[in-house]
């Protein structure tokens, strides 16, 4: 376990808070003993997640697939596009069958929603640890 792992933050987009609030509560404080707390952003609309991960600082992002007007799936095509040291993505989906959709827009992984409280913490901490295992030793 360990105690000094580094804060993550997570950007969690909706244009519906009841999602929002859902990504949070099925990944809680921590994911799990060895990656650190996190904290959250959250988003409702595109311009807002643009906007918060062009400021720097956000690791990973859960984008809503279904969210209207603009879905998770074309913003996180737009910022793997955009941004050089994009964070990890994370697509919720409604149906398995949007899976393709969520490849095509070059996320890390997918969760599907309503979202699974034992999946999606293992989920996020293993894209969380591959980040980190990423990052250059002299950044700490």
């Amino acid at each position: 376990m360990s105690v000094d792992a580094a804060p993550a933050t997570v950007l969690v987009f909706s244009q519906r808070a009841e999602v929002r609030a859902a990504v949070r509560t099925a990944l809680g404080a921590s994911p799990a003993p060895d990656v650190g707390p996190l904290r959250y952003v959250e988003c409702a609309t595109g311009d807002e997640v643009v906007a918060a991960v062009d400021a720097g600082g956000v690791d990973l992002c859960v984008l809503d697939g279904e969210a209207q007007p603009t879905g998770g799936m074309g913003i996180s095509r737009q910022l793997r596009a955009e941004v050089a040291d994009c964070p990890a993505m994370v697509v919720l989906i409604a149906r398995q069958a949007d899976r393709w959709l969520a490849h095509w827009s070059q996320a890390d992984a997918t969760l599907a929603y309503p979202v699974d409280p034992l999946v999606a913490p293992e989920t996020v901490a293993g894209l969380l640890r591959e980040r980190a295992a990423a990052r250059p030793v002299a950044r700490r």
